[in-house]
């Protein structure tokens, strides 16, 4: 069974994300690489940094159509297992999302808390980001500041009227020093933890080298995924009232959360 070791689990609770000693094996790292290429082979109007709920497949609710393998990953035991012990034993997984960035035009990523976009109250959610590819700084490799996470506040986020880049709001100036910014480097088959209030993003990428990532999104059972509340614009189609959601272990504390939508 796999599991954090003490050291890896305060990294996460001080810094707000961790990279476990953990990795994919090489078959499931390409299977994860062909069904990526179908997706994005299956949308060719969407932007692959955009490709939203991959998991679902056929033509999802938010207009994309994705492809199981990336469900059967999110529902994996092994991640499930890692969750758990930074979340607890009742473990929702409600998102999966794909950012690859193409050689060359790859899109930046502003800095931003995922937290802003969400409806999940209270807000609790640990996000494990797979490296699809090799992730650097190269290729614009997932950046974060540290300790953002600590007073667990939600920072004011700007719009902006921007066509090259993934997210169309970016945080405030003023509330965190950039200098503190720690790049995330992941080999193909690593994968990094952070928590939803924590201060992240990553730079476009120029580099002639592709570089993919599959973000899973998992919340406490003690959390209600709140579908009347309308979402936010990112900047591409979100639709919360209509996306399924799957209690993966444990229970649902709330008594308030849906399982049967969009199923």
């Amino acid at each position: 069974m796999p599991s954090l070791s003490s050291t890896e689990i305060d990294q996460y609770r001080d810094d707000g994300f961790v990279v476990p000693d953990f990795r994919l094996s090489p078959g499931v790292l390409g299977t994860l690489r062909e069904a990526l290429d179908r997706v994005i082979s299956r949308n060719p109007d969407t932007r692959p940094e955009q490709l939203i709920s991959v998991h679902l497949s056929g033509n999802g609710p938010e207009g994309v159509i994705g492809d199981s393998a990336f469900l059967d990953l999110a529902c994996d035991f092994d991640l499930v297992e890692l969750v758990a012990q930074l979340i607890g034993e009742d473990v929702i997984m409600w998102g999966c999302q794909s950012f690859c960035k193409p050689g060359g035009d790859g899109m930046e990523v502003p800095w931003h808390q995922d937290g802003h976009y969400w409806p999940i109250r209270p807000l609790a959610t640990c996000t494990i980001w797979v490296a699809i590819d090799d992730s650097t700084v190269e290729n614009g490799c997932l950046r974060v500041i540290p300790r953002s996470h600590c007073g667990r506040e939600l920072f004011p986020h700007l719009k902006e009227d921007r066509r090259d880049v993934v997210l169309n709001r970016k945080v405030e100036g003023g509330a965190f020093d950039v200098a503190t910014a720690v790049d995330v480097e992941l080999e193909a088959g690593q994968m990094s933890m952070h928590d939803v209030y924590l201060i992240h993003g990553s730079n476009a990428n120029r580099s002639p080298k592709r570089r993919a990532g599959l973000a899973i999104r998992y919340m406490p059972g003690t959390s209600h995924f709140d579908r009347a509340i309308p979402p936010k614009d990112a900047g591409y189609q979100t639709d919360f009232a209509h996306r399924p959601i799957w209690l993966l272990q444990g229970e649902d504390r709330t008594g308030k959360n849906d399982f049967e939508v969009g199923h």
